[in-house]
This record gives structure tokens, C-alpha cells and sequence, in this order.
């Protein structure tokens, strides 16, 4: 009787940690951490909601909370930095806010690359 009660607490424990999954595309999701980015802003599609730095290099934003996927910036209207001093563009700083479940997050970045690092 001992081998199967043991047998069947390893087979518990070994699901356990698929239980603490963290997906940022926010399937199962249990823990969020919200990460600080920065950046320079022209203000072209308006006020925006959050947004990251992708892997790509491109900023990734949303307009409402409601958005379920975020919006690729490939006009560059943001900006990491404001090297020529143009005025037309706002320095920002924020935090992302924790998307909906079922978000797209095309080329979020994990471990070190998080955003605003």
C-alpha cells in the first residue's frame, strides 16, 4: 500500500509546477508582474493605454485596456530616445498594466529584456 501512495504523490507533485505557469499572453496566468518602460512619444494615434519594447525593437502599445492585441509602432512614432531634440515629441514613463486574458503579445520580452530595461 506504501509504493502506491508514494507513486501517487510524485504524479501530484509533478503537475504542481505546470499549476504556476507563467504565460504572458495571459492563458493561465497567476502571478503578473507589471515592468516600468519609458520612452519619447509624438503623439500621433493619440493617448495610448500601456505598452512594452519588443525583442524587435519596436514599441508594442495599446489604445484601451479592452484592446486584445497590441499594435505594432512601425512608423517609429515612438522612441527610445529624442536624439535630435525635436519638440514634437513628449518624453513618457510608465508601467505596464496586466493585459486580458487571450492578449497578443508579439515579441514581449522575457528574463532580462524586459521592458524599460
Amino acid at each position: 500500500m506504501r509504493p502506491i501512495a508514494v507513486a501517487l504523490t510524485l504524479a501530484i507533485a509533478a503537475t504542481l509546477p505546470a499549476a504556476c505557469h507563467h504565460d504572458v499572453y495571459g492563458r493561465g496566468t497567476l502571478v503578473w508582474s507589471s515592468y516600468p518602460y519609458y520612452g519619447w512619444y509624438d503623439g500621433y494615434s493619440g493617448t495610448f493605454y500601456d505598452g512594452y519594447w519588443g525583442v524587435d525593437g519596436y514599441f508594442w502599445y495599446r489604445l484601451t485596456p479592452q484592446a486584445r492585441r497590441y499594435r505594432k509602432d512601425e512608423r517609429r512614432h515612438f522612441r527610445r530616445e529624442n536624439r535630435d531634440g525635436n519638440p514634437n515629441y513628449k518624453r513618457f514613463e510608465r508601467r505596464m498594466n496586466p493585459p486580458r486574458d487571450g492578449t497578443r503579445m508579439p515579441n514581449y520580452p522575457r528574463g532580462k529584456n524586459r521592458p524599460g530595461n
